[in-house]
Order: C-alpha cells, then structure tokens, then sequence
C-alpha cells in the first residue's frame, strides 16, 4: 500500500491523479500551503492519502482492485457485513486531525458531488468519556474546530463543512437500557405465569437515543478511535492466562480477557445495529496498536488484517514528533541480565497485596517492597531535578510523575506512601503519617489537607464507563473530591454553577474534570504532580507534561508496554527551533519491560513438570519424628541500665541486591542517556539516621504494660544505636545510610541491635 499511495503521490500533474477537482485541492493545500501554525505530519498526510488512493484510484485500475479485494476477504472472514480500514498511528502523531481531514474530505465531496463514495454523516464512537470530550473539535460549530482554527480545508470550503452531521459517542452508549422501570411486584403482575418480562430497548430506540442526527441517512461513515477494542472475537478459549506461570498474574490476566472481550462484543454489537438499521460505507479504525487484544481468540499482538497505513512509534520517535521514551539500560548490580527497575514487577510481585484483599487497614504502606521503595525514590530524584528545571524556566505548570498499579489494594499503599495518611496506633487513637516524596504530599507538616491536592488518585476504568463509583474507591478518593468541588466553586463557571445551584455533579464527573486538566494553567488539574492510577491509563489522555512513569504491575506483552508509555509520548512543545526541527524532549520510564524492537511473538506452549508423590510408609510409624509447637518468644528487657554486646552477627551490610539498584541508566534508542541514583538519600545527617532508628526501636520493641513506648528510654538507647551505625552498618554499592528511613530496613537494623541489648 505504501508503495502505491507513494507512485501515486509523486504524479506531477492533478489530472492524471484520478480522483476529483475538490479532492485535488485539498491534497494540494495539505501538500503545499504555508500554515500559520504546525502544518499537517508527513504521517496525517499520508494516512488520509491511503484512505482517497482506496476509495477514488484504486477502483480504476487492476493493482488496485487486487487490494480491495484482500480488504473484502480479510473483512468478510472478521467483520461480516462489516467493510473496515485500518489506519495505524503512533500516540501522539495525531489521529484527531487525520478524522478532520477526512470528514473535509467526504464531506466536500458529498455536498458538490452528490456520489455514493461520499458522505457528509458520521458516528465517532470513542472508548470513553474522555476521548468523546476531547473529540469535540470535530464539530464544524465548535469554538475550537480543527477545520478553520488549523487551517485544514481553503476559507471557501467551510461553509460546505458546515453541513456536515457529526455524532460523537462513547461505545458505552450502545448498551440497552431499560424502557421502563417496573417495581418486582408490578414485574410480577405484568409476566403472569409467563416467562421473563422484557423491558429493554429495541435497537431502534437506541439508535435514535444516541445518534438523532443521523436518521434517515443510508450511507454514514464510522470512525473507531482507539479500535483496538472493537472486534468479533473468533473462539471462546477456556485459558487465556497464556503461558503466565504466576497464579495471581494468570487470574488477572483472565479477568483482563473478560473484560476486553466484553468491551468488543458491546462496541462491535452496536455498530452492527447501526448498519442493520440505518447502513455503514465504511469503518475507519484509528490507533497507535490496531492489534487483537487477550480475550480475542486470536494471537494476543496479531495485527488487525485489514490495516493498510503504518506509522509506528519508533517512526515517530525518529521525526520527533513524539517525546523519546529512556529505559534502563544498566545498574550497578554486576549479576543481573536485565536491569531490575526494567521489569520492576517480577523481583515484587510476592511481596504486593492480591487483589480484593480485604482488610486494607491491616496493610502498612511503610512497609512496601525496598526494591519499590528504591525504585520510587530514584525516579523521584530525576523528578525533582526536572521539577526545578521547569520552575527555573518559567513553565507555570508542574511535569506530572504517573504510577500504574495492578489493583486497587497496590495504588493506594503507594498512594499513601507517598502523599502521607493519617492511621490508627495499637491504642486506636489517630496517628499522622508524612508522605516520603515531598512535592507529592497532600498534608502539611501538621497533617492538614492541602487546598490543593498534588497527588491524584484514579480508577480509570471507573471513570471512563460513565456510570457511579463502587463505594470501596469512593471512599479512598473521598477527600480529594471534596477538595476539587470547593475549588470548582472557587474558579467558577458551569462546573462552579452546578454546585451552586444544588444540581451536584457525580464524583466520577469530578475526577474526570480533574483528569483532564492535568498540566493545564488556572483548570481543577493544574496542582496536580503525581497520577496514581488503579488500573491502565486512560487512553487518549492528552496531557502533555508528563516526564516519569513507573510500572508496578505485570506487563505480559510489548503492546502493553507500547499502549503504558504512550501517555507520556505527547510532545509540550511543537516550536521549531534555528535549525528548523523540534527540540528533543524526553520521558523517564522505569518498570516497563519496553523493547524499541520488539516484534510480536508467538508463545510457545510449556509442557507440565512431572509430578512425584511423596507418601508415608505405614509400618514405620514408630518412626514418626513429633516437634513442639511454638507459639512465639518473650523477650523480657532488664530493668537495669541498658547495655550492648554486637559480634560479627550484629553486621548489616547494606548492597543494591538489598535494596534495588541505586544507581540506574536510562537511554532511548537514540539521543542521551540520563543517570537515576538514591544519592538525594545519602545527605541525610548521621545524628538523624541515629535518632530515627532509637525512635524506631523504641516504638516497636520497647513498650510498658499499656503498649506506650517507653520514651525514657531513649537517652539509653540513642547511644547504642550510634555505636552500632559506626561499627556495624557497612554500605556498598552506592548505598548509603540514608536508606535506612525505609522501614523494611530500619526493622533488619533494629533486629540486630536489640539482639545485641538482650
């Protein structure tokens, strides 16, 4: 396809390129005319060449017809009655102006030409709220509209755009909904001794509920933002854990196939209504990864075959049209193949909370894993030093840091850790906890709430589907949405109105509004440094400070990895600089097992390990061996003076396989490399490491009969402690004593000092 759409780019003169006056002037004006602003990407161009080169040449000429007809089969065997196009493009290379300059094109065409190849109505159904808001610039009406504000099509075809009938949606919309509400009792008179009372929808009605200005047209065109999600699954299979061995990651990726699979069935189902009902030229599937999802029934990674355009991510990293992802590339741990902050996941998973855990109170968010500690805090030093940069240049907006966790009982542990809570001691009195991270805190020193929050906790798949939070993570996100809707009323405008008036918006609503203007001056986000996210990010998310992400959750393919980083790929800034290209911009990526190279592999099944049975012999039960149950040890202190004794066992020996690496390098493909390190930690005064440690140790194992530490203690103990940290902590590797306000390794010290107390 490239090769074609490129012969026939390279035709010098408009007649011989078989396609009509107004679509010529526009390939003109794309091509050649001097836009104020960006012009279109090579990338745009070309995608919407595609689409014409299909649609108005290839009809006229043998190659040609040979490629609708691959287009035909490959829908026919996936999409019956369905005809879809596949434009592949990498986040961040903008999709949003390739459906305008189609929708121009169409539409212009259709005005003046009044052919069945043209159309001037479409349905632009997006995965969820947020992209159907953003999506707005397509109306021809709206304040922004792409098509005058970008310069898109000439002046003297606006006001043919105008007639243009544009639906945008999310695919949630599809859904059936109840007709009418019927009570049980009234259900009950209503069925009689007759079967199961129907009360949803008709597909017309829905139908005319979500898109009324599309009745009565018979030749409507589809745009599938982020299609990805919408497919007709071929098989249902009974495992689509894949070759994950780990019983928790193979549930979750179970429970990842249902929901994709639901989500398609849903999207794909509606579209079809839509052409039973009203008729559909085409579907033009837009994403960054048109690949079968899990759940699928085919290959997870296969690449949808009805693509016909590809612009990948590494394209786009090449022209800069993108920032340059940096993963880690080496460490000071000698013995590791792969860096471990690389894959981050497989040296914690045993060590995080399994989803649906209940007691979330028993869960202490200071005693994460030290390896995510250690992670954390590196990439926050890298952070801060970003931070500062901005602030020393002028940009009014924080860069925004992202954490992606696996479940809701992980984000809020890390959320916790490093914003600061508020908890219950052994007596049930409420005890102030400060957040690690200082730019990401939401107390002050005193544990007051900030007014504004920097650290924003979501659930995404929550907010996007449009319907009400579950209680657990209302309850989680309760005081931040308190805090935005004070500040809503403070800013004013429609938002502030509704709040006013007593019409209250929903807390999704909020969180969403929050969301979406992260990183953008005097808006609800624009406070916000860090994004705490419950599951995957919101695709289509259009922030473009963000600088840092971690990855705390399992990522089982490089589509996953691809779709993760592609929320910090969008550029800030698309000033051209002396030498005529953009300025490099970079994003910092840590527990995402990215590979610039990767291709889509297929899993080799693992044959099972044989099993061997170990059973009792049952004359030589005489034989048994029986041991005493131990139920714990006292450890009783003496009341006299306190004093110590530390031997070669009293040694703490502090090195990266402890505590993660200290010292990580990260690097894209191309362009410079960035060094993450702990060092921020190692400027930690010893007398503070000495007295957060007797503190430490009298809190936990210095308690009187009512479980108060025994503070007098602590002139006794602060010695001992001081001792040991002179002749008994030896750090390598880069590490630094400053680590020990972690507290998994504050409790290895403490252990040995009290060994040597007793």
């Amino acid at each position: 396809m490239r090769k074609h759409v490129g012969e026939w780019r390279r035709i010098k003169n408009p007649a011989d390129w078989k396609v009509t006056p107004e679509t010529a002037r526009l390939l003109n004006h794309w091509r050649n005319h001097k836009f104020m602003a960006i012009r279109p990407f090579f990338c745009q161009v070309e995608a919407v060449e595609t689409v014409i080169w299909l649609t108005e040449v290839a009809p006229t000429f043998a190659a040609g017809k040979a490629v609708i007809e691959h287009l035909d089969f490959v829908n026919a065997e996936a999409n019956p009655d369905l005809m879809r196009l596949a434009l592949k493009l990498a986040t961040g290379a903008g999709k949003t102006t390739v459906m305008a300059m189609i929708i121009a094109w169409q539409t212009v065409n259709a005005v003046r030409r009044k052919s069945k190849r043209f159309t001037n109505g479409f349905l632009v159904v997006a995965p969820g709220i947020t992209i159907k808001d953003r999506l707005r610039v397509l109306q021809p009406n709206d304040p922004d509209s792409y098509y005058a504000d970008r310069e898109l099509v000439p002046t003297d075809f606006l006001p043919e755009i105008r007639k243009a009938r544009i639906v945008i949606t999310n695919f949630h919309a599809f859904k059936l909904r109840n007709d009418f509400e019927v009570s049980k009792v009234g259900g009950g008179l209503l069925r009689g001794r007759g079967g199961e009372l129907n009360t949803l929808e008709t597909e017309g009605k829905m139908i005319r509920r979500v898109m009324p200005e599309l009745m009565g047209m018979k030749n409507i065109m589809v745009f599938n933002d982020e299609a990805h999600h919408c497919y007709r699954e071929k098989t249902d299979p009974d495992d689509e854990g894949g070759d994950i061995k780990d019983a928790v990651d193979k549930q979750d990726a179970k429970d990842e196939a249902k929901r994709n699979t639901e989500m398609a069935r849903l999207w794909i189902s509606g579209l079809e209504a839509v052409n039973r009902k009203l008729g559909i030229a085409r579907v033009v599937d837009l994403s960054a990864t048109p690949f079968f999802l899990r759940g699928s029934g085919y290959q997870e990674g296969t690449l949808f075959p009805w693509t016909m355009s590809d612009f990948s991510l590494m394209d786009a990293i090449e022209c800069g049209i993108v920032k340059l992802p940096r993963v880690p590339v080496a460490e000071n741990i000698a013995s590791s193949e792969m860096p471990m902050f690389r894959n981050l996941w497989e040296h914690i998973r045993g060590d995080m909370p399994k989803k649906g855990r209940s007691k979330m109170t028993t869960l202490d968010p200071q005693m994460l894993p030290v390896r995510l500690q250690t992670a954390l805090e590196a990439l926050y030093g890298h952070y801060k030093a970003t931070f500062e940069l901005w602030q020393t240049s002028g940009i009014s907006v924080p860069p925004c840091f992202i954490i992606v966790c696996n479940n809701t009982s992980a984000s809020k542990l890390v959320y916790d850790f490093i914003s600061g809570y508020w908890r219950e001691n052994a007596k049930g009195e409420r005890v102030f906890q400060p957040g690690r991270l200082d730019l990401f805190h939401n107390y002050d020193d005193n544990g007051q709430l900030l007014p504004k929050p920097r650290t924003l906790l979501i659930d995404s798949e929550q907010l996007e589907s449009g319907g009400k939070l579950d209680d657990n993570f209302r309850a989680m996100a309760a005081d931040e949405i308190e805090r935005f809707k004070r500040e809503a009323i403070e800013r004013g405008g429609k938002l502030a109105s509704d709040l006013q008036r007593g019409a209250e918006p929903d807390d999704a609503t909020i969180l969403r509004e929050v969301m979406n203007t992260v990183g953008k001056k005097g808006q609800l986000g624009e406070s916000i440094c860090c994004v705490v996210s419950v599951s995957m990010l919101t695709e289509g998310w259009d922030a473009n400070t963000v600088t840092h992400i971690l990855g705390v959750r399992a990522f089982g393919t490089q589509l996953l990895c691809e779709q993760v980083i592609g929320r910090a790929l969008r550029r800030q800034s698309y000033d051209i600089n002396e030498e005529g290209f953009f300025n490099v911009e970079y994003a910092d990526v840590l527990g995402i097992p990215f590979d610039f190279t990767a291709k889509p592999v297929i899993s080799k099944p693992v044959p099972p390990r044989e099993t061997v049975r170990v059973m009792a012999v049952r004359d030589r039960s005489e034989l048994e061996i029986r041991f005493p149950r131990v139920e714990g040890y006292r450890v009783d202190s003496p009341n006299e003076r306190l004093t110590a004794e530390f031997g070669d066992d009293s040694k703490l020996v502090l090195t990266p396989d402890i505590t993660g690496p200290t010292h990580t390098q990260n690097s894209g493909i191309i362009g410079e490399a960035t060094d993450l390190n702990v060092q921020h930690l190692g400027i930690t005064r010893r007398q503070s490491i000495a007295m957060r440690l007797a503190l430490h140790l009298i809190r936990r194992k210095f308690l009187d009969e009512d479980q108060n530490p025994r503070m007098n203690l602590y002139g006794q103990i602060m010695p001992i402690v001081s001792h040991w940290l002179d002749n008994y902590l030896e750090c390598r590797g880069d590490t630094n004593p400053g680590l020990l306000v972690y507290q998994y390794l504050a409790e290895m010290a403490c252990e040995r000092i009290i060994a040597g107390i007793n």
